[in-house]
């Protein structure tokens, strides 16, 4: 399948649960490939409840390689160059841009600066079709950033990484879907794929579990990693790519949002727990965006959010068919948005062929051998 394009699909009717990030991409792409689609969602439609709500957006396969393995480094070089192709469509236009990351550290920190080089420069071994990460003194950190002046007298850069506004384009998928004829969008409408019989009359023709965590019912292997991140309004820092700063105990990363407004992350931890942030993980995110640029004291503290993120054990995504005509799309983990178009294009590959030649190019163990029973209806014949 030419992954900018969408496929002919072989049957009429879709039923999507869920309406996070992969739910609102595939019920846009399925119904511009001619299918009549209704969307369930547990929550609203403000997606309160989606980890994509609360999330950096950042496409940083190289930079993501220091934790991710090489198949989601090769989904993540591939979705940069689809990310415009969704985007431009959209009733709404949503920020996007690839400057690359911007990688800096203290002094003491430099033993495990170079360490992570090392492993960067071992991904781009790996992974040839990555851009080269380039190592560069302090008046090249900047001629890139102005705004850091003199503060930091080594970093790397990894040219052609990107971003987009996470927030934007949740609404955006929304409005288009909302003007979209041929979608119907249920909202606190919580289903399971056992309320449905696809294929049958009166049924869809095929049922897609997008729903995260609340699969976990359907997929016991499931677990949440907690994420926090805090957004920030703060004019005075002027930073216009991600920046990611090493340390010993947790990698923070700063990303700008149009309108002065910047998302501080690091914390990850292995837990469901959806309370509120600690004092401390505050403290040391806020402190660390300091460290940075002191501008962050001026600061406007717009939001601190936590959400836990859809993991599966071996922390890559997965596709698989419990029954015929129903499929489980889930595991995204904190890579969301960095993979998402690849697994939508796996996902879309499935439902036109039955297979996925890209899931066996990425290197993905559970997808690359699934083959989808009661996938080659002619058109017409499904309900």
């Amino acid at each position: 399948m030419n992954s900018s394009r969408t496929p002919a699909l072989p049957f009429g009717s879709v039923a999507i649960l869920g309406a996070g990030l992969m739910g609102r991409l595939l019920a846009m792409s399925l119904a511009r490939a001619g299918c009549k689609v209704e969307v369930h969602e547990a929550g609203s439609s403000e997606a309160e409840g989606a980890a994509a709500r609360v999330a950096a957006a950042m496409l940083a396969p190289l930079a993501e390689s220091a934790v991710a393995p090489a198949p989601l480094v090769r989904m993540g070089h591939h979705a940069l160059a689809r990310w415009p192709e969704l985007i431009a469509p959209l009733a709404q236009p949503v920020f996007f841009q690839r400057e690359g990351t911007l990688v800096l550290w203290h002094r003491q920190d430099a033993p495990e600066a170079m360490r992570l080089a090392r492993i960067l420069q071992g991904t781009c071994e790996a992974v040839p079709e990555l851009p080269a990460m380039q190592s560069i003194d302090g008046a090249a950190i900047a001629a890139l950033e102005p705004a850091l002046g003199t503060r930091f007298a080594k970093g790397l850069f990894l040219p052609q990484e990107g971003q987009l506004d996470n927030r934007a384009l949740l609404a955006s998928l929304l409005a288009s879907l909302q003007q979209h004829p041929g979608v119907r969008l249920h909202w606190n409408s919580p289903r399971a794929p056992e309320d449905f019989a696809p294929g049958t009359a009166g049924q869809p023709g095929w049922v897609i579990d997008c729903r995260g965590l609340g699969a976990k019912p359907q997929w016991r292997a499931l677990r949440g990693v907690r994420g926090e991140v805090i957004r920030v309004h703060a004019p005075e820092v002027k930073l216009t790519r991600p920046t990611r700063l090493v340390h010993p105990r947790y990698p923070l990363y700063i990303a700008p949002k149009p309108g002065d407004v910047y998302v501080i992350g690091a914390t990850e931890i292995e837990s469901e727990d959806l309370s509120p942030a600690s004092v401390r993980s505050t403290l040391e995110l806020l402190s660390a965006a300091y460290a940075v640029h002191s501008g962050f004291a001026e600061a406007r503290i717009l939001e601190i959010a936590t959400q836990c993120r859809p993991t599966l054990p071996d922390n890559l995504p997965d596709v698989r068919q419990p029954q015929p005509r129903v499929l489980q799309v889930n595991g995204l983990y904190r890579h969301g948005f960095m993979i998402a178009p690849a697994v939508l294009d796996i996902v879309l590959e499935l439902l036109s062929e039955g297979r996925s030649p890209l899931a066996e190019r990425f290197g993905l163990p559970g997808m690359r051998t699934l083959q989808l029973a009661s996938c080659q209806e002619k058109a017409g014949t499904t309900p």
